[in-house]
């Protein structure tokens, strides 16, 4: 029974393991690139988010280890994308910057990469069938708490984002406030001292 536990902890430990989320500063026209090595049949998942840096845009660039594009985008500011490798071999996922003149970009992404398909599993008897089905449910549980971490590491993403947009607004909003309060007091005096001297009684001796 222990044993039988321990085994699926491993397999729930590996499939989160797989799950690695990271931070990439792209710079004006330049590209930045990451590889995986995978087998054929393995899902795959990339998900993205443009966190800081201009219009928060981001070219991205999924290609397989025959050249073959199996994804692009242009000028997006965030999303996901899964897919089934279709042969063995290193994918590549590239991010480009490079409509971008002068701003660098933050780009927070995260990689999935299942268990590697191992063929038809047959259950000599019961209480193997049992094993296997109970393995299964700990895979999609797994997926679960994955896609969990993920909407959590987005919604972490998108307060930051909105924080910093709510702060620089209310600086702007104190600046120009500030600004306007000047120039109101300063007008009152100009008008004031215009004024006493339009009534100024002069003498001419």
């Amino acid at each position: 029974m222990w044993s039988k536990l321990l085994v699926l902890c491993t397999i729930l430990l590996q499939v989160l393991k797989n799950c690695e989320s990271y931070f990439v500063v792209v710079d004006a026209h330049s590209e930045e690139c990451f590889f995986d090595r995978v087998e054929a049949g393995t899902k795959m998942g990339v998900m993205f988010e443009t966190i800081e840096g201009g219009f928060l845009d981001i070219d991205i660039r999924i290609t397989g280890p025959d050249g073959a594009s199996i994804y692009q985008g242009e000028r997006e500011s965030s999303g996901k994308y899964a897919f089934a490798a279709h042969n063995s071999g290193v994918y590549t996922y590239c991010f480009s910057n490079k409509m971008s003149t002068v701003t660098p970009k933050t780009v927070m992404f995260t990689v999935d990469i299942g268990e590697a398909p191992s063929g038809p599993v047959g259950a000599a008897n019961e209480a193997d069938a049992g094993h296997t089905k109970l393995e299964d449910m700990i895979r999609e549980l797994a997926g679960t708490l994955t896609g969990v971490k993920h909407e959590q590491e987005y919604m972490n993403v998108r307060d930051k984002i909105h924080r910093s947009i709510n702060e620089s607004t209310n600086s702007r909003v104190v600046m120009w406030s500030t600004f306007e309060a000047l120039v109101l007091v300063i007008m009152t005096v100009g008008q004031v001292y215009y004024l006493k001297r339009f009534f100024e009684v002069r003498r001419v001796v």
